[in-house]
């Protein structure tokens, strides 16, 4: 078990639908009368100071309000294959970043993040902060290998987009209206050379010098909801796309 810390963090990781088990709730008088609507009957509860959550923590970002839930349980790549967008960070190190990235995943409605076993951030409390606590709603899978998750999208009907500043294609030129896997690198190194040759195309994002590259989940928010604005006017959740009719049948 784990303390996963912050107001919307507790609040959304005490919702209908959250995937870890909550156990305690430690928390400040004023955070708590906050919170008493979303505290569930039967739900452990102890009063502490700011003092003592910083020590329970690990941290002063915890905003008077901390949960113990289960350790995170990750999803496999099966689990996440049938879904319609998933995102791919490749070797993504900050657990903020992580955590932004699914925050912005979850609202432009995709259907899991993936990340490598290896190299990279994984779900930690502070990736769990970083995401206001939606990482709570979004299954996550690690994998061992990036590039052999990738071909298996592939082989289950998805697209795969990756996300490079050299490409000398804007995203917002990629048609993003099928199943779709996108993939982003680190920040400076962004993806790796294999990973890049993996993806079906490549897409940049215009910017005006001297800027050359943004946060990966600033990046990442623009194409998933590039994505929602497509599919939303050509209606692909309503009908087969184009897309989806040519990968099936390579």
């Amino acid at each position: 078990m784990e303390w996963i810390y912050g107001r919307n963090v507790v609040q959304l990781a005490l919702a209908a639908g959250a995937r870890r088990r909550a156990h305690r709730l430690a928390a400040t008088r004023p955070a708590l009368k906050a919170l008493q609507l979303a505290i569930p009957p039967g739900l452990a509860v102890e009063t502490l100071d700011m003092h003592a959550l910083d020590e329970l923590t690990g941290s002063r970002d915890h905003q008077g309000a901390a949960l113990q839930v289960d350790a995170f349980a990750y999803a496999t790549a099966d689990d996440v294959l049938g879904a319609e967008i998933v995102v791919v960070l490749d070797e993504v190190s900050d657990p903020r970043n992580l955590g932004a990235t699914a925050r912005s995943a979850l609202a432009a409605g995709a259907g899991a993040l993936v990340v490598p076993k290896h190299r990279s951030a994984s779900v930690t409390p502070a990736a769990v902060k970083a995401s206001a606590g939606t990482i709570e709603h979004l299954p996550v899978a690690q994998v061992t290998n990036v590039v052999g998750f990738l071909k298996q999208a592939k082989d289950a009907g998805a697209w795969v987009y990756g996300a490079a500043g050299e490409s000398g294609s804007s995203y917002l030129d990629l048609d993003l209206t099928g199943r779709l896997v996108l993939v982003f690198g680190a920040e400076g190194r962004g993806l790796r050379p294999l990973v890049a040759r993996t993806c079906d195309a490549l897409g940049s994002i215009p910017m005006e010098r001297p800027v050359e590259s943004l946060n990966v989940s600033v990046a990442a928010a623009l194409f998933l909801f590039e994505a929602r604005r497509q599919r939303s006017a050509a209606g692909a959740a309503d009908r087969d796309t184009p897309g989806d009719r040519a990968r099936a049948g390579e």
